[in-house]
């Protein structure tokens, strides 16, 4: 891969993305998020060379510069949170896909977005509190905002909200699930056991995780 159009093919398959040329410059064409407008891919040419910028990681960013000659700190970016590939075709087209497709993940990462996600991973027949959640989805300090996303969940069909409770094991109110009783009826159908409007957490709740404290 060591043209622009390769890699602006590669990001343009990605959800919501479009091109733009911000400085009125054709040298710099970047490829940005439709909904939010950030960039997660700069391409322009220097020394006769196309290059790609992307957003990375910090907790890997050094191994790709490390095992790449070619993948660098961004000159013209944050060097912590940006990296450079020059195209000189010695960086694997693999490698470069998943890097493009990582500084995309970055960039539309969301709380909610990490919040849904923790939520999918708790499984049939068992239950995760509130905490739990916050701490699966990065920061255990954001429990008020689990409650806002799963209020507001966009897909109660794949993102089981429902087995999600408080700290005591007890069930959302009424209005959360469109009546008193749905929560209750969707927990005790996967096998959990449901008594005065409370779970018992220590038969059901999901096993912790390293990242739950």
């Amino acid at each position: 891969m060591t043209t622009r159009e390769e890699v602006l093919e590669r990001a343009l398959e990605l959800p919501d993305t479009y091109t733009d040329i911000p400085f009125h410059d054709p040298n710099w064409v970047l490829v940005r998020v439709r909904s939010s407008k950030k960039a997660f891919l700069w391409t322009y040419e220097k020394d006769g060379v196309m290059n790609a910028t992307v957003k990375v990681d910090p907790s890997w960013r050094d191994l790709m510069r490390r095992a790449y000659p070619a993948v660098s700190a961004a000159y013209h970016m944050n060097k912590e949170h940006w990296s450079n590939i020059t195209l000189d075709g010695s960086v694997p087209d693999t490698e470069i896909e998943r890097m493009i497709r990582e500084s995309y993940d970055l960039v539309t990462d969301s709380p909610a977005k990490r919040i849904y996600e923790a939520v999918k991973k708790v499984p049939k027949g068992r239950v995760a509190t509130y905490g739990d959640i916050a701490a699966m989805a990065g920061n255990p300090k954001m429990q008020r905002a689990v409650g806002n996303a799963l209020h507001k969940n966009p897909d109660p069909s794949t993102i089981p909200c429902h087995r999600v409770v408080n700290s005591e094991g007890k069930l959302s109110g009424a209005f959360a699930f469109g009546g008193p009783e749905v929560q209750a009826e969707r927990l005790r159908a996967e096998g959990v056991e449901v008594t005065g409007n409370r779970v018992d957490l220590r038969r059901y709740r999901i096993d912790y995780l390293p990242e739950i404290v």
